[in-house]
């Protein structure tokens, strides 16, 4: 089936802000807010607030069904994870919802933009605005969020104009694009207080058919924000029985806005510790450290806290991440979130 769904096989012009809306021709999407954010007196809080669109009869079929009565009727299921990570506290939770793409349930516009499922959401700021000032709300079990962002540097296109490639093989890839630096301010609630918040989030925007290849078992994944103003995005697929990276792509952004592509072997990313999940027994790194000489960098990553596991439908680990070291302008430190999925 998913031959009859749109491929990501080639660059194309990226036009906003449509493209911040739904690709049903496409099988997933996903709209992916992470950022750190920290109080009055330096009290840290990571977040994740998380989109998916999954289509369930290709193109061609959504045409057909498109006359059906029922408003409740559907193609789309969509799907949201929700987390917040106290580091004072060393605590960490995750939530998620489902529902159809129908009846307002769940669903997604580009202009005003908006995404939501149930009364999750992220929502244009102003009535007329698109995904570039954005509100967040999302509660369950006593832990909210109730934030604004404010993108403060260009829209970044990933790989080759916006083509990601996830392998070799063509088709393989997905339309990638990012908000790599958006002014946060708000509320996080937790069972502990209510907590007036300030500080950085990241949107990566990315929709595709198949993206990954039969031969890879998970990915790993890094957004860091540097102090100085910079970003980097790095992820690395593993290959399955060996764990061995088998494919990697980056992006540097400069503190202005431009970006550079980076390849596999500009970056070198080393584990240097792990932690166990007690609940599930996956074992995930959780400290590394990045040297590309390109760059003049050689920083250490590290987890805020070690469980950030998100034991939910799909089980992996998310979760916010600092950093220090040396570049060739200097010594940086920063911020940053990590992904990692397969293990």
């Amino acid at each position: 089936m998913s031959d009859r769904f749109a491929h990501a096989r080639e660059p194309r012009a990226f036009d906003f802000p449509h493209d911040h809306g739904p690709h049903d021709a496409y099988q997933t999407e996903w709209w992916y807010y992470t950022g750190n954010l920290f109080d009055a007196t330096g009290r840290h809080f990571g977040y994740q607030l998380t989109f998916f669109r999954r289509a369930l009869v290709p193109p061609d079929e959504q045409a057909l069904r498109a006359d059906r009565e029922s408003s409740f009727a559907f193609d789309q299921v969509y799907f949201a994870h929700f987390a917040i990570t106290d580091s004072t506290a060393n605590a960490h939770v995750s939530f998620e919802k489902y529902s159809r793409g129908a009846a307002g349930l769940a669903g997604a516009q580009a202009s005003p933009f908006r995404v939501f499922v149930e009364d999750w959401a992220a929502i244009a700021a102003h009535d007329d605005g698109d995904a570039a000032q954005v509100r967040l709300v999302a509660a369950q079990d006593g832990y909210s969020i109730e934030l604004t962002l404010a993108s403060t540097k260009p829209i970044v296109l990933h790989g080759d104009r916006g083509l990601s490639q996830k392998s070799p093989n063509p088709g393989n890839a997905s339309y990638y694009y990012s908000m790599t630096r958006m002014a946060t301010m708000g509320k996080v609630t937790t069972p502990r207080g209510t907590f007036e918040v300030t500080g950085n989030s990241w949107l990566d925007r990315e929709w595709s058919t198949s993206a990954l290849d039969e031969n890879t078992e998970g990915w790993d994944w890094f957004s860091l924000q540097f102090d100085d103003g910079r970003e980097v995005m790095f992820f690395k697929l593993r290959q399955k029985g060996t764990g061995n990276t088998s494919f990697a792509k980056g992006t540097y952004v400069n503190a202005d806005g431009r970006a550079e592509l980076v390849r596999q072997d500009e970056v070198t990313i080393t584990v240097l510790d792990r932690w166990t999940s007690r609940q599930t027994g996956a074992t995930y790194p959780v400290r590394w450290r990045l040297t590309s000489s390109r760059y003049g960098l050689d920083i250490e990553i590290a987890a805020r806290i070690s469980d950030q596991e998100m034991r939910l439908t799909q089980r992996y680990w998310e979760g916010a991440v600092t950093f220090k070291g040396a570049s060739a302008a200097g010594r940086v430190a920063g911020v940053g979130y990590v992904e990692m999925t397969g293990y």
